[in-house]
């Protein structure tokens, strides 16, 4: 699974206008409805929420990962912001979050859904790479880095 696959470097969004849990997940779900990611935003904000209430997608590291599955999601796609501040995500760590990826799926793309998101849980778990995306100012540095990491046909 190749990240660069399901993201738009017009779906990355730095800073965040949001600073808050439900606000930055709007504003992520609106930018991909905006690239024409999702044809449906209020089901998808539904369902990212509803999972967010049940268990914090905070996991740590500085990273919080909210996703959703929903019919008015055609493709997997994904969104990735930069609050301007860190944010309290209720994390496990209990740290504040410093970037938020969110992932769409459709209903029916289980297997792609749990691989994207192991993908980027392994992506961050390196320590160079998170600490320079976490340092990143502008969305096109944030896709740039992620170019570096996920080489064509990867």
């Amino acid at each position: 699974m190749n990240l660069l696959d399901i993201l738009d470097p017009a779906s990355i969004k730095v800073p965040l206008q949001s600073a808050d849990k439900k606000g930055i997940v709007d504003e992520l779900v609106d930018l991909l409805a905006a690239n024409g990611k999702v044809n449906d935003p209020k089901a998808l904000k539904e369902a990212v929420w509803m999972r967010e209430t049940t268990r914090t997608t905070g996991i740590g590291y500085a990273l919080a990962i909210p996703h959703g599955k929903s019919e008015g999601v055609p493709d997997l796609a994904m969104a990735i912001g930069k609050p301007a501040e860190p944010v309290d995500f209720q994390s496990i760590d209990n740290r504040p979050v410093k970037l938020v990826v969110l992932l769409a799926s459709p209903l029916d793309r289980t297997s792609d859904h749990i691989q994207a998101l192991a993908r980027i849980s392994r992506l961050m778990t390196v320590e160079e790479f998170r600490n320079r995306i976490y340092d990143a100012a502008t969305a096109e540095e944030i896709y740039d880095l992620l170019q570096q990491q996920e080489p064509a046909g990867a």
